[in-house]
């Protein structure tokens, strides 16, 4: 077998964006790091702080490249992707056993590059972890790779997310490397390839399974402590204050049990959860807890290990049936069987979520000799856990919660009745004490296995932008992937990693920042607000938008701007310490929100006729920002919240750098926090607390013209977010969500962060929508 993928640093720049701190992906959990790698007998060491050396990462390994050939087939390669610098190249095979080899395709790594994980899709008879590719202004321009592994996935986005911040910041410092940009050669993609040969040199590693194309077995191996980068995440922490109080009441076979005390009197269901600690990476046990395998979910499922999967809504979101035998719970005999589905999606921390719901589906109807139940809703959170840079073991934490009726589970808690063992519930919260059972009886998961392995070099380059020397050969990346079949495609990765420190890994530790909860981050306006001209008066009822602003907090369908305090945001310290404090006030004053209903989502909505922004007391604020919240629907919404300056923008100040900067600046710095206040807690914990970095996670579009900025955030170009908000908009009459905007800090002179602007939304009607006309 061909040897493992590496992940080579060959060079960065002092205060280069892989070097400043994130609120996600590889940035975030790049807190600590120990491990230094030998390369040809020499050691080296990593980190995130730059040094003058210029320095370049280079990250390559195997995956599958999706398409459709040029007679309508669909095709599966298995090919080795390589970042270098700002380029992606595909090979056929590994470049690093053949130095001569020529990539079959090489591209750039634009800043109008978008990626999104599409999920799980069967090819072949067996599970992939799909990635897409297109481009943000022009969707035609497209393509898919695939993972074997959700880890796997994982990593090559953080890779292309890091290279697309080192094309940022070198445009930042020399606008000569925009014009070799611009002179880029795109692959014209109604162009089709001469087919080659498929068999090519190497053929007698591939191993053919089921009926469909070769494949390759998924080459792994083990990543030793000096080329490993370890992954250190905030396991509970969230960015907003939540109103849970859980309370331990049980420890079962190391398992905690808690319970939701804050609402446990109110009638309703109660809120319970198991927790533990399970030793082996979240993308590991993502995977086993989402197989439908019958023999490995028999080893820790007790209750559902009969599972079959009914129907595949998409990559994210599936319908399964199950059957299990009563008479390993109560005296019944009658069988039982069920319908669910299961939705997932990754956060930018690294968190997997997977929400469970009771279902129907019309190929499992009733079946005889079976009584059709439901099986409670339910969540799984799995989080990747800090360990110590020389451990060899990774670690995360495991938790599902899920709502039970209170009659039988207090008296069970109370240790009066041993009934509620032989239920339902109890055998789901179970699951958790089963898998960690299972992970430590199988050292194989344990172990880090992946077609990705770290090296690490460091040579020097005379040169700032030695990359760009034969720019005009090169392609966009998604142009090489949408190609035909006889080709693949390439990408490149940069890790801030820098020599001689340590690499940080994910910064906070929510015991240590709970610590900060008293703390309060000071929002001086003088800082970013010019504080030589005098404020003028912002009275919002001089902006009449079409949802109306609220009398008080039983008011429904309707607006107001709560504090910053229930948010948690970078404190002045935070690069050193990771500590997170509670937001202030806003620097910016919401003055209306519109609630629009339209036939195609619209953008531009700032230049309407109609808009606040075109009204003659809008075109006299010194600057308004607008957020337009594109909500995909039948019909289509726009949320438009208006927040405005009551003095012009100090253009030094981070703000400044934000509304007058570049989009990949922008899409790389714009925070949004989310916190349900009030609704159902599987729309709670669907939603979550993390703040999320829309530019990477959604298409955002930005206007800048005249005193204003528009930010039109495409929720629609995600299928996760259109999943997430599919199920918030079944709740939104009973729904109040706070949203805070953030511009995310990652330099020590732009902390503490501050709060932007807040808006919250009280249960409001998706029928209150006024209808725009464009």
């Amino acid at each position: 077998m061909a040897s493992a993928p590496v992940m080579r640093k060959l060079g960065s720049e002092a205060g280069s964006p892989a070097s400043m701190g994130s609120e996600s992906g590889s940035d975030e959990r790049l807190r600590k790091n120990n491990g230094s790698s030998k390369q040809n007998g020499k050691q080296s060491t990593s980190s995130r702080s730059y040094s003058d050396n210029r320095e370049r990462f280079e990250y390559s390994g195997w995956v599958y490249h999706l398409g459709v050939n040029s007679i309508g087939h669909e095709y599966c390669h298995f090919r080795f992707l390589f970042i270098r610098g700002k380029y992606v190249e595909m090979y056929k095979r590994d470049p690093h056993e053949d130095p001569g080899l020529k990539p079959i395709h090489r591209g750039v790594i634009g800043n109008t590059l978008m990626m999104e994980e599409s999920g799980r899709r069967k090819v072949n008879h067996g599970d992939l972890y799909v990635l897409r590719f297109y481009n943000r202004l022009d969707e035609s321009k497209k393509g898919e790779i695939a993972c074997a592994t959700a880890g796997d996935a994982r990593n090559w986005m953080e890779a292309f997310d890091q290279a697309k911040q080192q094309v940022e910041y070198e445009l930042s410092r020399d606008r000569s490397v925009r014009n070799k940009l611009n002179m880029e050669d795109e692959i014209n993609l109604e162009e089709r390839r001469p087919r080659v040969r498929r068999y090519v040199h190497g053929l007698k590693k591939l191993i053919r399974i089921g009926q469909g194309p070769e494949m390759l077995l998924r080459k792994t191996s083990d990543l030793g402590s000096g080329g490993r980068l370890d992954a250190y995440f905030d396991a509970d922490g969230g960015d907003v204050v939540e109103a849970y109080e859980w309370k331990c009441v049980r420890t079962i076979n190391g398992v905690r049990i808690f319970e939701d005390v804050a609402h446990s009197k109110s009638g309703k269901g109660i809120l319970v959860k198991a927790v533990g600690v399970v030793d082996a990476s979240a993308d590991t046990v993502f995977e086993v807890v989402l197989s439908t395998e019958r023999h490995t979910r028999y080893e820790w499922d007790s209750l559902i290990g009969d599972l079959e999967l009914v129907d595949s809504i998409n990559g994210h979101y599936d319908v399964v049936y199950g059957t299990f035998d009563p008479r390993y719970l109560t005296r019944w005999k009658s069988k039982k069987d069920f319908v669910f589905s299961r939705q997932w999606f990754r956060g930018q921390d690294g968190t997997y979520t997977i929400l469970q719901f009771p279902s129907v589906h019309k190929k499992r109807p009733s079946r005889s000799g079976y009584e059709r139940t439901k099986i409670n809703p339910s969540t799984w959170e799995i989080s990747n856990l800090s360990t110590s840079s020389s451990a060899k073991t990774v670690r995360c934490l495991v938790t599902q919660t899920l709502e039970i009726n209170p009659k039988g589970w207090l008296k069970w808690r109370n240790n009066h009745c041993q009934k509620f063992e032989k239920t339902v519930p109890y055998a789901l919260l179970s699951q958790v004490a089963g898998l960690k059972e299972y992970v430590a009886a199988n050292p194989i998961l344990t172990s880090e296995s992946s077609t990705t392995v770290v090296h690490t070099t460091v040579s020097d380059h005379s040169g700032s932008f030695s990359e760009f020397e034969d720019a005009e050969t090169a392609d966009e990346f998604y142009d090489a992937i949408a190609t035909d079949s006889s080709s693949d495609d390439d990408s490149d990765d940069e890790i801030g990693v820098n020599k001689g420190k340590k690499i940080k890994l994910k910064n906070v530790s929510w015991a240590i920042a709970s610590l900060a909860l008293k703390k309060v981050s000071d929002t001086d306006s003088s800082n970013h607000l010019n504080s030589n001209v005098p404020p003028i008066n912002l009275d919002s009822s001089q902006f009449q938008g079409s949802m109306s602003r609220a009398k008080d907090e039983a008011d429904k369908n309707c607006w107001s701007s709560p504090d910053g305090s229930g948010f948690m945001i970078r404190g002045k310290t935070y690069l050193r310490d990771s500590i997170k404090v509670k937001g202030g006030e806003p620097l910016l004053t919401l003055i209306a929100v519109d609630w629009f209903k339209v036939e195609d989502c619209v953008t531009s909505v700032a230049l309407h006729p109609k808009s606040i922004v075109q009204s003659e007391a809008g075109k006299k604020l010194p600057f308004i920002l607008v957020i337009n919240l594109e909500v995909p629907a039948r019909p289509n919404y726009s949320l438009v919240i208006y927040f405005a300056a009551d003095r012009p923008i100090n253009k030094s100040s981070l703000l400044g750098k934000f509304v007058d900067g570049t989009d990949m600046f922008r899409d790389a710095r714009f925070k949004l926090i989310p916190s349900i206040i009030e609704g159902y807690w599987m729309v709670k914990r669907a939603v979550g607390t993390k703040a999320c970095l829309l530019g990477k996670a959604v298409t955002c579009n930005y206007l800048r013209q005249d005193n204003f900025l528009e930010i039109d955030v495409d929720i629609g170009s995600s299928s996760v977010a259109r999943s997430v908000i599919g199920l918030v908009l079944g709740y939104v009459t009973s729904i109040v969500v706070d949203l805070a905007i953030v511009i995310e800090a990652k330099e020590e002179a732009e902390l503490p962060e501050y709060i932007l602007g807040t808006v919250r939304l009280n249960r409001f009607r998706l029928d209150s929508a006024v209808a725009l006309k464009v």
